[in-house]
């Protein structure tokens, strides 16, 4: 019989269903591995297998990260990238980057899964687009079964080097055939397509300046054949709609379209120079976005016009990117910084703190094509985080404890649920031994740095 688990005596419990309860003094049953009651704690249950007190706490659904690469937290902060745009950071992070090793993907993986958990984060995808010396997704996917995370893992790739016109050194680009070889594999080996599925397999050629035409076609096919989700970055900066113009003759959008990456099972990154004509055909085709605002600010990108997109009607979900354009994986200070950029941008009501959680939670399971996580309801994957309210960083901001997530210094976790365990207890990690892996992860970061070839 499947072990019940309650949480009960929540100060606020933010459902995101329907109607975007939220409860006060609310509960949660969950039976196995998903929810199957919700609402005041004098209404539900009062025994289960184990019971959490989540008194002067508030519980909400696990946050979804929609873009990341894992393996850039070994180059966070590297003196050679800590300014420039974003071809020039690329240019100067491949020669490193050409150096990994499958330990350095499967501990970075580790690493970086552990930031998000502790941020709040319980679903995220991972776009590993470089393959040097041995290293595969199966190095990632691995460490997201060890730490218990729920995973969409995303076969990145780079075909065009800079002797066919590309932006990244020939020695880090791989044969097309390859490419889709190893995504067959990767897909017919670990992909999961059914309801609460711990770990799917995306397509994802990495962008439009590294890879052919014909490979984002094949890809699309593919990834359609097997009816799996597509993911690559579009429109991110100046540079990148200069390179869309010279090269094809269109606006990334148009190439988009073009290349049969629209519809409701692909989403792009970042965004921010997408123009009008491509939020419209986002919103029509229901193509996703990936909303990543600390890596646009660092990179000096620009504001995507998320308040556009929504109003449009383009699912948009929230990223933190990867760890050396950001240099944080905190899932919960991303959706802080969405919402600040776009009042920078757009005015003081562009967007509210409930927004920006709702990004983050249902915008990102619907970025992902997913309807069993985003929301607790019955039904729902048990997919739960728990923020301690008793913190300084809270004090004087408990009349609104919801927007306090938002507007305050970004919390932790004081205890995280996916997929029905406990992750998280007591602001640790439980799936891991974090000292052991950070000092792994350093160690590894190091032989990295100076390993340029």
């Amino acid at each position: 019989m499947s072990k019940t688990l309650l949480i009960r005596n929540a100060r606020v419990l933010v459902t995101m269903d329907a109607m975007r309860r939220e409860i006060a003094d609310g509960a949660v049953f969950i039976r196995g591995n998903a929810i199957e009651q919700v609402g005041a704690s004098t209404e539900l249950p009062h025994s289960a297998d184990e019971i959490i007190d989540a008194t002067d706490h508030v519980v909400m659904p696990g946050l979804v990260n929609t873009h990341h690469h894992m393996y850039q937290s070994l180059t966070r902060v590297i003196p050679s990238a800590q300014n420039g745009e974003l071809f020039n950071w690329l240019t100067n992070l491949y020669p490193i980057w050409a150096n990994l090793t499958p330990e350095m993907v499967h501990v970075s993986t580790l690493t970086a899964m552990a930031e998000l958990m502790l941020s709040g984060c319980t679903t995220t995808s991972d776009h590993l687009y470089i393959y040097p010396n041995g290293c595969k997704l199966d190095h990632s996917i691995e460490a997201a079964q060890k730490i218990g995370m729920r995973f969409h893992a995303a076969r990145g790739s780079m075909s065009v080097g800079q002797s066919k016109g590309g932006l990244p050194p020939d020695c880090v680009v791989e044969d097309e055939q390859a490419i889709l070889k190893d995504t067959q594999r990767l897909i017919e080996t670990w992909h999961d397509a059914r309801r609460y599925a711990m770990q799917r397999i995306v397509v994802a050629p990495c962008s439009p300046f590294s890879v052919s035409r014909d490979l984002m076609r094949e890809s699309a096919a593919l990834a359609r054949h097997h009816r799996v989700s597509l993911h690559t970055h579009l429109a991110e900066n100046a540079n990148d709609i200069a390179y869309s113009r010279e090269k094809f003759n269109m606006t990334p959008a148009q190439y988009a379209e073009d290349c049969g990456w629209v519809g409701h099972d692909v989403w792009h990154a970042h965004c921010v120079q997408l123009d009008e004509h491509g939020v419209q055909l986002f919103a029509r085709t229901k193509t996703g976005v990936a909303h990543c605002p600390c890596s646009n600010m660092r990179l000096a990108s620009g504001i995507a016009p998320v308040r556009k997109m929504l109003d449009a009607g383009v699912p948009v979900g929230l990223g933190v990117d990867g760890s050396a354009s950001n240099d944080a994986g905190h899932m919960l200070g991303e959706a802080r910084q969405a919402m600040l950029l776009q009042r920078v941008g757009f005015g003081p009501d562009a967007m509210t703190a409930r927004g920006a959680l709702e990004l983050a939670t249902l915008g990102g399971a619907k970025v992902l094509n997913r309807d069993d996580i985003g929301a607790l309801a019955p039904g729902m994957a048990a997919d739960i985080v728990m923020f301690n309210l008793n913190q300084i960083g809270f004090a004087g901001a408990l009349h609104d404890p919801v927007a306090a997530l938002v507007f305050c210094t970004p919390s932790n976790v004081a205890c995280s649920i996916i997929n029905g365990r406990v992750v998280v207890r007591d602001g640790k990690c439980t799936t891991m031994e974090e000292d052991v892996v950070r000092e792994q992860h350093n160690r590894l970061a190091l032989e990295l740095a100076h390993a340029v070839r």
